[in-house]
């Protein structure tokens, strides 16, 4: 995509070299300028106030599930998704130049890529801890010159802070996927292979959930996703986040989102936006 002529900017969550740097140029192109955030809330923040002009920040991984700390920052924000973007995920093992396997005693990453490595780094009995991004743990152990330490990142990380690869592809499943959201004050207009992101909550009655989704089964809409979100207001009643194929404007769609209305205590409109395609490459 790239919906503007000149350099713009794109804020993301970790450091230069982190995965959803990757997901902007995947999505943007060269033409971006990534902006690193220290929290996901301040990528939300960042594009809010127009200091940058998108954002991108995962939402999904394929193996540890949904990054639920984003989904609940779009009921604190007004943005709407735009696009998305489906990478394959590789991580490596890394660490400073000359260092061997057999010397590491700490491992550092963010969590979600602690977990989705599980396997291998049990078996490598080593201290684990969890870190706000891959590729920030990358250049931690470089700046401090930690000769006892290994990071788990991209291997573009490795090239971009010259570091070294012990050992490439560990995590535990070799179909990693991760998704990004990419973060608008608005959305896309329809393309003809569109989906639709929407949060809502239901009435606390029987059979509330089975006639919300019902307005979509009657009218032959295909659901790829939905998932319970605790509200926070009070205990067990749940926020639904729910995505499905087509476009906001279509008029099945816009009829399905008017009964939902009439079944829910609130619906928002996350945006509609094209379909990313099936798999795409890290960089």
């Amino acid at each position: 995509m790239n919906p503007l002529k000149k350099s713009f900017k794109v804020s993301f969550q970790g450091e230069i070299g982190a995965y959803s740097e990757s997901a902007i140029y995947e999505f943007f192109g060269q033409i971006a300028q990534p902006i690193p955030c220290k929290r996901f809330s301040d990528v939300f923040r960042s594009v809010e106030s127009g200091e940058t002009d998108f954002g991108v920040v995962p939402i999904e991984n394929s193996i540890e599930g949904s990054v639920t700390q984003v989904y609940d920052l779009f009921l604190e924000y007004d943005l709407k998704v735009c696009g998305e973007v489906v990478l394959k995920i590789v991580h490596c093992l890394i660490a400073n130049l000359g260092v061997k396997l057999d010397s590491i005693k700490v491992i550092f990453s963010h969590p979600q890529a602690l977990g989705q490595c599980r396997n291998f780094l049990e078996r490598l009995k080593c201290e684990l801890i969890s870190t706000y991004d891959t590729a920030g743990s990358v250049k931690m152990i470089k700046e401090r010159n930690m000769t006892d330490a290994a990071a788990i990142a991209s291997e573009r990380a490795a090239r971009i802070y010259d570091m070294e690869i012990l050992i490439k592809d560990v995590a535990d499943n070799p179909s990693n996927y991760t998704r990004f959201f990419v973060l608008s004050k608005s959305d896309s207009p329809p393309t003809g292979n569109d989906k639709t992101s929407i949060i809502f909550s239901t009435k606390h009655v029987p059979g509330a959930l089975y006639k919300a989704l019902g307005e979509f089964a009657s009218r032959g809409i295909n659901l790829t996703k939905i998932e319970s979100r605790p509200t926070k207001q009070r205990p067990w009643e749940y926020n639904f986040y729910l995505d499905f194929e087509g476009h906001r404007s279509e008029v099945r769609c816009a009829e399905a989102l008017e009964g939902l209305r009439s079944n829910a205590l609130f619906v928002k409109i996350l945006g509609s936006y094209p379909k990313a395609p099936e798999i795409n490459n890290a960089i």
